[in-house]
């Protein structure tokens, strides 16, 4: 196929363009930067994320399209931020569906990143209940969140509602609630956690008994592909099938790297949480919110993960890490 990725630059689309490519597929990035490519056979081309341009005749005759696009959710939650988040994922999804729409052969899938975000944070409920596609509960209404957490929810209900309301009837759509992307790579999530674990930091949050969802890369890569060939459409939860809890998460990742690190992992209270996270520049609501996401359509599609479970998956990160 020739596929098609819309902010394909960041730590996400270099996972995807890694695993595309050896499946035999043509693959074009589009990027406000454009660069030479980092990968033999991929080609990047210029788009502004907002505004049809020469970059819409790579989707027209494509086979499929991915829209990674938007602004980092590792960063402070000023006003001015999330702005820029919201505005950068709904602009995008938005041009994209105006450019599958012009073309003259419209891609057959558009693939659209979403998050597990969107679903309410679930842990003030007995049980805990997780959240599928089918049941699970959309965020936004909880009395026990900081309100601002809303906001987030919001950015997601508006991102995926861009996709719906594209009006390009000969291209199936799939909103990718995307859990944490764990893979080795500087900058991402799984390097930040390392490094916490490595400091001796790697201990519970708050208690630690809030959800972590996540995705090892290599299910991530074999989820698009799947969904690529499948036929499936709206909304998929790509998370692998067992989350954890974050004192879960952390032990896993010190037992995985070992050394001092696996015995010392000192615990954080909320407002420490909240003092790390700025230091950071980033936001608490990212440790603290209790994301508890399963895979329920992929599952039931046949879909089968390689890595299922956080211990494993921490154990195959920290070798190809090492």
């Amino acid at each position: 196929m020739k596929v098609v990725i819309a902010g394909g630059t960041g730590q996400v689309g270099g996972v995807l363009r890694r695993g595309l490519r050896p499946a035999g597929h043509d693959v074009v990035v589009l990027s406000r930067h454009p660069q030479v490519a980092l990968e033999p056979g991929v080609r990047h081309v210029g788009w502004d994320g907002r505004t049809l341009g020469t970059w819409a005749d790579e989707i027209d005759g494509a086979d499929a399209v991915v829209n990674l696009a938007g602004r980092s959710v590792s960063c402070r939650y000023t006003d001015t931020n999330l702005r820029q988040m919201m505005d950068s994922r709904v602009d995008s999804a938005r041009v994209v569906g105006a450019a599958i729409r012009a073309a003259t052969r419209p891609p057959h899938i558009w693939l659209q990143m979403s998050t597990a975000t969107i679903y309410a944070d679930r842990s003030d409920e007995p049980g805990n209940p997780a959240n599928d596609e089918a049941t699970g509960v959309i965020g936004g209404e909880e009395r026990h969140t900081p309100l601002y957490w809303e906001y987030s929810v919001r950015i997601a209900r508006r991102w995926e509602e861009a996709q719906a309301a594209a009006g390009v009837p000969g291209t199936r759509r799939v909103a990718l609630r995307t859990a944490m992307v764990m893979s080795p790579d500087r900058g991402g999530v799984f390097d930040v956690l390392l490094r916490l674990t490595r400091l001796g930091l790697g201990g519970p949050v708050a208690g630690g008994r809030q959800y972590v969802s996540w995705i090892h890369d290599a299910d991530f890569v074999a989820a698009i592909l799947f969904l690529l060939e499948s036929d499936q459409a709206g909304p998929v939860n790509l998370a692998a099938p067992e989350p954890v809890t974050q004192a879960e998460l952390m032990r896993g990742l010190r037992r995985a790297w070992g050394g001092v690190a696996a015995r010392v992992g000192l615990p954080a209270t909320a407002a420490m949480a909240g003092l790390g996270a700025w230091a950071m520049r980033s936001d608490p609501e990212l440790l603290l919110k209790s994301r508890r996401v399963v895979p329920g359509r992929l599952l039931e599609a046949g879909f089968a993960f390689a890595h299922p479970t956080w211990a494993a998956a921490a154990e195959d990160l920290v070798a190809r890490r090492r």
